[in-house]
């Protein structure tokens, strides 16, 4: 069968409101996907649906489907997207609605069965991650429009592929591969240049969105449109499918994916082959991702100018001290963004910043808000804050659980209102840990120098709930077989003292001559809570790379 070309037009809600236009228009395509959710998306569109139980979807997805949906009936390109949340149902209707009104015929589908709210009293979001096969289903009886609740994002295209080719879920190899290539589309310009390490190598003011063209063995090309900017080779490539992952077992509901098993292939400008991809039956449970409501948080950036910044930040605590003493959670930061005999006045300030987080709105809100307030003619001298605090704001936690795959049921709902039951994995493993492959042989002695991670290799970082995935790979063979000697997970707790007291788990790529740490509650109580001044950790890999280690000259 011929090749399937699925590209992407969404990384996450509120990414570029023209891609799916771009998409549509610049060149062939079978199938445009659009990833809008994640952890904090789900915590946000459950307090749309407190507000408006008829709410709990992407409402940017029909918007955009206002534009292009008559692009996409007259190209005969399918869509498929999660952005029906908390309520497929009600998106589903809603496109129809918006069809009917625009005069276009088209067959609009979703999937259901992922709500498990009802479940897990407590939580004002509850929903367990599904694989593609009910997309399947869906397109199978000739949908042109399928939207979904919380599948995992590879389902995207393992969906549109299995329906394509005809894959049954034993096929482990093929979905896999499918897999893959939806990690690597996910994140729609992550995978074209966007918020990579290397980004001085092309031009990525406008990095233009991924596709992958899938073959019926699961291997694909990872390309874009022409003429579109950005860039997309063996290193884009390779940052994105560390993202937000973890060992040689990449686990889904589906199939559990080997990247140890990942070979990657420049395969012309802006081709990427990704091939070799083995596959693994799922485990026998589905994650379920919880979200709740963990109470207030208020916060204010003290700014401290001049001389004597850590006498000025010992004396507004002492002062703020009484006032927090109830309050359950109060965290300080010192921010030493100043510099000695500096040209202006930014740049000789630094950010005291203070959050404080209770279950009480009132003391998150006046107990911070009018203690700050009344210090304003009382207190260190030049004081002045970034912005005057207001009231506590809700913040959430984010929590991962997991149910037998049977527990679920996972439901097609096709386009003529029949409903087909997806059969959960019968097939499956319980997962465990590849053991950790030997390392390369370490490059002869010779002389250092002292100098940032950062010149030999690349990061790129990512939350998981509260803890943090940092990805890192080197870009010659030479640089990995310093890199994996040099960089153990005593070392990454080194050079982020953060990480100190933390769990940290290592796992080898070097098929990818990659790195791989999970570093255990980092963040926390996840990003809805945020404990961290970079929430999601996605910073968390640049500042590793910044750091001066003793680097072989030969690399440098």
């Amino acid at each position: 069968m011929r090749v399937l070309r699925v590209g992407n037009a969404s990384g996450f809600y509120g990414d570029r409101f023209d891609a799916m236009r771009e998409m549509l228009t610049g060149g062939p395509l079978d199938v445009l996907t659009g990833d809008y959710l994640a952890e904090l998306t789900m915590l946000i569109l459950g307090r749309d649906r407190l507000k408006n139980p008829d709410a709990g979807y992407a409402r940017t997805f029909l918007r955009q489907l206002e534009e292009c949906l008559g692009l996409a009936h007259e190209r005969g390109v399918k869509v498929v997207a999660n952005a029906g949340g908390l309520n497929p149902a009600g998106l589903a209707d809603a496109v129809r609605a918006l069809a009917d009104r625009l005069g276009i015929p088209v067959r609009v589908a979703h999937v259901e069965g992922d709500d498990l709210t009802a479940a897990h009293p407590g939580t004002l979001a509850a929903h367990a991650y599904l694989g593609g096969f009910g997309i399947a289903e869906c397109l199978r009886a000739g949908a042109d429009v399928v939207v979904t609740g919380r599948v995992t994002d590879a389902a995207l295209v393992t969906g549109p592929a299995a329906a394509h080719f005809g894959w049954q879920p034993t096929e482990h190899d093929r979905l896999a591969g499918a897999v893959v290539a939806g990690h690597v589309l996910e994140c729609g310009a992550q995978a074209t240049g966007g918020n990579y390490a290397f980004f001085r190598d092309g031009d990525v003011r406008r990095p233009g969105f991924p596709l992958a063209e899938v073959h019926a063995d699961g291997s694909c090309v990872i390309t874009k449109h022409d003429g579109t900017g950005g860039f997309v080779d063996v290193g884009t490539v390779t940052a994105q499918l560390l993202y937000e992952t973890g060992g040689a077992r990449y686990a889904g509901p589906d199939v559990t994916a080997r990247l140890d098993t990942v070979r990657l292939t420049q395969d012309g400008p802006h081709r990427v082959r990704i091939d070799g991809v083995r596959g693994e039956a799922p485990p026998p449970t589905l994650k379920v991702g919880l979200n709740r409501l963990g109470g207030f948080r208020n916060e204010v950036a003290f700014v401290l100018t001049g001389l004597d910044v850590e006498a000025k930040a010992a004396l507004v605590r002492a002062q703020m001290e009484p006032a927090l003493g109830e309050v359950a959670d109060v965290r300080w930061d010192l921010v030493r963004t100043d510099r000695p005999d500096a040209g202006t006045e930014e740049t000789a300030s630094a950010l005291l910043r203070l959050v404080v987080r209770d279950p009480d709105p009132e003391k998150a809100g006046r107990a911070l808000s009018g203690a700050a307030v009344e210090l304003a003619l009382s207190s260190y001298p030049g004081f002045h804050v970034l912005a005057p605090p207001g009231k506590g704001a809700p913040y959430g936690v984010f929590e991962a659980a997991h149910v037998p795959q049977d527990a679920v049921d996972h439901v097609a709902v096709l386009h003529d209102g029949r409903r087909v039951p997806v059969t959960p994995a019968k097939d499956t493993a319980v997962l465990e840990a590849v053991p950790e492959p030997p390392p390369p042989p370490p490059l002869p002695p010779g002389p250092t120098r002292r100098a940032p991670l950062g010149l030999v290799a690349g990061a790129r970082s990512g939350d998981k709930g509260g803890d943090a995935n940092v990805g890192v790979w080197a870009r010659t063979d030479e640089a990995w077989r310093w890199l994996a000697h040099e960089l153990t997970a005593d070392r990454l707790r080194e050079l982020i003292p953060e990480a100190r007291d933390l769990p940290v788990t290592r796992h080898a790529l070097p098929g990818l001559r990659a790195l791989n740490f999970v570093v255990e509650g980092i963040l926390g109580e996840g990003v809805a809570a945020q404990a961290r001044f970079d929430p999601q950790a996605k910073a968390l890999g640049e500042w590793l790379r910044a750091r001066h280690v003793d680097i072989p000259e030969v690399l440098l």
